[in-house]
């Protein structure tokens, strides 16, 4: 596993979590495939601590820029995406760019068509807010 497949990992396990899972080992090596020796296991599970540790904060900044948007009814997947890459910009000091683009390659995979511009309009304004 490289990172982005880290970051595809990651966002699997906070929607599992948003879902009401836990995220735990069982569904990392019979669901996710991931061995506990994979490489880049530790930065996947440093996202998934990570925006578990502060989804208050993360879902405050999705809250300010999905204007016209209640948190409550963006697309679980669409958030879990948004959550990782908010994370690594402001947690994680990941490139924003980096960040950015990651997150819209997992809504181009994981979501619908309409979600990559919705993800990028929240991420950019978030990243705006902070130069």
């Amino acid at each position: 596993m490289d990172r982005t497949g880290a970051r595809a990992a990651a966002m699997k396990l906070i929607y599992e979590w948003e879902m009401g899972g836990d995220g735990g080992e069982e569904t990392r090596q019979d669901l996710l495939e991931i061995k506990p020796d994979e490489k880049e296991r530790d930065y996947m599970e440093q996202l998934f601590a990570g925006v578990r540790e502060h989804a208050a904060d993360i879902d405050a900044e999705v809250s300010k820029y999905a204007v016209g948007w209640k948190i409550e009814r963006i697309s679980r997947v669409d958030l879990a995406i948004m959550r990782v890459a908010i994370y690594e910009i402001k947690y994680a000091s990941q490139p924003a760019g980096v960040a950015v683009n990651e997150a819209l390659e997992l809504a181009r995979a994981y979501s619908t068509p309409e979600a990559v511009p919705f993800v990028n309009g929240v991420l950019g304004s978030f990243v705006r807010s902070r130069a």
